[in-house]
């Protein structure tokens, strides 16, 4: 396997130039950057925006020089999470910080609408701008409307930026990177973490012609608390949320036309969200009506062989063997996504599952692997490749 070779390249001299190495669980890769690319994270202080930054201190190549948080503006990183302590001393900024225009790359972990008022003029000062919010994910502005409740401010964007979802939108990532290598400053619009595991899952499928043309696709997801965000509410309360699982905004809820969007399936998704008494995970279990052709002959072991194939090369997605079911626990800390598939021919379903850490893959992981690409990287650079193991 590819993976057994990386482990080898971590500790030989002997390996080929430009090959990546897999140190401390991230991958690496050969020979230095030159000069490090200075980034900056809006919205530090929540649970995404704190990852990003652990994450970020980590990479070989990014220097984060700001963060921003309006609430803990003047506080240290290390009084907000004491898990900091004694490895930086950054100050938390108010998010109009005028530094953030000298920088090369601003991430935006920030709700949405916040993103509007804060992306366009980055971009117009020539900082690159990745984005965590939902503000720039939907290509129609009047579906963000329908679905957000306000106006897109900044429609205009849609059309350049790049939908961040590496795995499925590689070429789309690409054109960005070519566009920043000639000197632009570029947007990517980060796929959320609900679509992000649920499309993993279900895209293969859709993309090889397996999924009949009508009939809904139901999706069944599990999230845990971070996925709500840092502030609390008498649904994330510790009181509520723990020793209980509830459905919430069932038919209503956000992420479902970005769904339908990755998946090319308008009208046709039924979403239906979880939350869980978990810190970090998220799995997405996703039920799809096959065509009679596929319902016929396809099996788990040839869905798996064919999954494998659809995404050789894409490391960060690991598809199971048959009869094997992914665990959040099994990608907790990574920005790893592990699939499960399984055949009902009786009823003419393929189940497709897919598990995540939501706040790496799901969220900060997935913006680092957009940003990787963007600046000419290896995608997987600087990002934590194997899940904690215990």
């Amino acid at each position: 396997m590819q993976f057994a070779a990386w482990l080898v390249w971590s500790t030989s001299d002997e390996a080929p130039e430009g090959s990546p190495w897999l140190i401390d669980g991230a991958w690496q890769e050969r020979g230095e950057v030159e000069m490090a690319i200075k980034v900056g994270v809006v919205g530090a202080a929540g649970y995404a925006g704190a990852e990003l930054v652990r994450l970020i201190m980590a990479h070989p190549d990014f220097e984060l020089a700001v963060i921003t948080s309006n609430a803990d503006a003047g506080q240290s990183l290390a009084s907000v999470y004491p898990s900091f302590a004694g490895v930086s001393d950054l100050v938390f900024s108010t998010h109009d910080d005028p530094a953030l225009v000298d920088l090369d790359a601003v991430f935006l972990a920030v709700p949405h609408t916040a993103a509007l008022a804060a992306a366009p003029g980055l971009l117009a000062a020539g900082v690159t701008v990745i984005d965590l919010s939902a503000d720039y994910r939907l290509a129609d502005p009047a579906v963000y409307k329908t679905w957000y409740g306000v106006e897109h401010t900044s429609p205009e964007l849609l059309a350049t930026r790049a939908f961040g979802l590496p795995e499925l939108f590689g070429d789309n990532l690409a054109q960005v990177a070519a566009r920043h290598a000639a000197g632009e400053a570029v947007l990517v619009a980060c796929a959320g973490c609900y679509p992000t595991a649920t499309s993993l899952a279900a895209a293969p499928a859709v993309r090889m012609g397996w999924v009949a043309d009508a009939g809904a696709v139901v999706v069944d997801a599990i999230s845990g608390v971070t996925g709500a965000g840092k502030s609390c509410n008498a649904r994330t309360h510790f009181c509520h949320a723990d020793e209980s699982v509830e459905a919430y905004n069932v038919c209503r809820h956000r992420h479902t036309p970005e769904i339908e969007q990755i998946l090319g399936l308008p009208g046709r998704v039924v979403f239906t969200p979880h939350l869980a008494p978990l810190k970090r995970g998220l799995h997405s279990t996703v039920t799809l009506p096959l065509t009679p052709e596929a319902a016929a002959s396809l099996t788990a072991e040839a869905a798996v062989e064919a999954y494998r194939d659809f995404y050789a090369g894409r490391d960060f997605v690991r598809v199971l063997d048959a009869g094997s079911t992914p665990q959040t626990a099994s990608v907790a800390g990574s920005n790893a996504c592990q699939i499960g598939l399984a055949v009902n021919s009786q009823v003419g379903v393929l189940v497709a599952m897919g598990a995540i850490d939501n706040l790496c893959k799901g969220a900060a992981g997935q913006a680092v692997q957009c940003a990787n690409v963007v600046f000419g990287m290896d995608e997987r650079r600087g990002l934590p490749g194997v899940a904690l193991p215990v």
